[in-house]
């Protein structure tokens, strides 16, 4: 016995020393860095950059209602936190592989031949099986649950995040809706004005009948484009509605000028320094390849010996009162040595390929975080100079259109030329409006794509 024992601890010894087990402590995946940034005021903290409620920036009391009902009601973000709870109980069941198991069974055999009398026996057992983990295969199992549970945190405050840049931006856009709706009705009360005008000129033969078909054929694209207006409204809101977690068409937002509800912030003057740290989808990423780091360890680790133990216990009798009055137990320790298992090498293989796909999914990540944050910046610096040209075009032709007034006054034009003027006004007002809002979507992709004031995340701290 002794000498059988002996035997199987140098095989398992030998064994031990030639499975390759090594692997180095893991390490973030090497990602293109970036040199410099758009030129900024400096970097800063993101801290001093973004507050966690950026959202309350617009000054719109509307908007932070909207942000709260979304974050309460929505279902995409329903089913994230869901996924938390999942991934959660699943450490619990990954760390209940090195916990013993005890099984409780009872039985009865009746049994008759022809010429022999009837026999009954009862029996009543228990057994326990418990696999060592003597190489810590079943640790790195919880650790990599423990990730990819870090890893489903990370995505619902992602899914947070672009939750409320949604519902913001889709608030902008009707709001500028309801602006452009107004205007267009003036408009509309300006060229039937101006189709009066032609129409009376033409009875008295100072106008042609095709400068009156082309006006009414205006007025025509005029409605057609209002209607427009008022079905992109509805669908806006009932978009709106879906985010808040509310059946479209029970959903309103009250009417409103997006120009005097909602401000344009002051735009962040500097960026994170620690921007990967902060962006949830960047987070999420890296701990998806640390969830594949341990995966690849607990692979390894099956190329070692394993050690179990069973033990059972039980009594069997005749009758059933006699049941309980005698037991047997057995204890049997056994040792599997995996001398020859392609599996094993099959699974570490994988293992190592998905561990590769994660990690060049976490560098396309930290890719398309610079492009995002590079395009917000361009973009809106871009749309704010634009919107500074706008406002100055405005601000001249709102004094075109007090001249034209004083003008049509002393009899120096007539009222067509006042109406074209008031018509270029409005043109120029509504690329403002349209400028504003586009301001205001580029802040919050800014916003967004600097992490929206989650806290750093330090992924390796997961291991702990």
């Amino acid at each position: 016995m002794n000498k059988t024992l002996l035997l199987c601890a140098i095989a398992w010894g030998l064994l031990a020393g030639c499975a390759d087990v090594r692997q180095a402590e893991y390490q973030r995946p090497d990602a293109p860095l970036k040199t410099n940034w758009t030129p900024r005021e400096g970097a800063v903290s993101a801290r001093a950059t973004i507050s966690p409620q950026w959202w309350q920036e617009f000054r719109d009391p509307f908007l932070d209602s909207l942000v709260t009902r979304a974050i309460a009601g929505n279902f995409d973000l329903k089913v994230l936190a869901s996924r938390i709870e999942v991934a959660n109980t699943q450490i619990d069941g990954a760390r209940a592989g090195g916990l013993p198991s005890v099984d409780i069974g009872s039985g009865a055999s009746l049994e008759k031949s022809t010429g022999q009398r009837f026999a009954k026996q009862f029996s009543f057992g228990t057994q326990v099986n418990w696999d060592l983990d003597i190489w810590g295969r079943v640790a790195k199992g919880v650790q990599a649950q423990t990730a990819e549970f870090q890893a489903t945190e990370a995505d619902w405050r992602a899914g947070y995040l672009t939750l409320v840049a949604t519902v913001s931006t889709t608030y902008f856009q009707i709001l500028q809706l309801d602006e452009q709706i107004a205007q267009q009705r003036g408009a509309l009360q300006k060229n039937r004005q101006i189709l009066g005008i032609f129409e009376t000129m033409h009875s008295n033969g100072l106008a042609p009948q095709t400068q009156v078909l082309r006006q009414r054929a205006e007025i025509g694209r005029m409605t057609k484009d209002l209607i427009e207006l008022q079905r992109i409204r509805s669908v806006s809101e009932n978009a709106l509605a879906t985010l808040v977690g509310v059946p479209a068409g029970d959903f309103k937002v009250p009417a409103g000028s997006l120009l005097d509800r909602v401000q344009a912030p002051g735009v962040p003057m500097g960026l994170p320094l620690d921007l990967l740290t902060r962006r949830p989808d960047v987070v999420a990423a890296e701990y998806r390849v640390l969830e594949a780091y341990h995966l690849v360890g607990q692979a390894k680790l099956a190329q070692l010996p394993s050690v179990s133990i069973n033990g059972r216990g039980g009594s069997s009798a005749f009758a059933i009162g006699d049941l309980l009055k005698s037991f047997t137990f057995g204890l049997l320790p056994s040792i599997n040595l995996p001398a020859f298992n392609p599996a094993i090498k099959a699974q570490i293989k994988t293992s190592e390929a998905q561990a590769a796909v994660v990690q060049n999914d976490y560098r396309r990540t930290v890719i398309a975080a610079y492009e995002e944050v590079e395009n917000a910046l361009v973009n809106l610096e871009a749309h704010r100079q634009q919107q500074l040209q706008l406002q100055a075009q405005v601000e001249q032709l709102k004094l075109v259109a007090s001249q034209t007034g004083v003008q049509l006054a002393a009899g120096m034009i007539s009222q067509l030329d006042v109406f074209e003027t008031e018509r270029t006004l409005l043109a120029a007002q509504l690329a403002l409006l349209a400028g504003h809002q586009q301001v205001l979507a580029d802040t919050v992709t800014l916003y967004k794509a600097l992490g929206g004031g989650w806290p750093a995340v330090e992924v390796t701290n997961a291991r702990n």
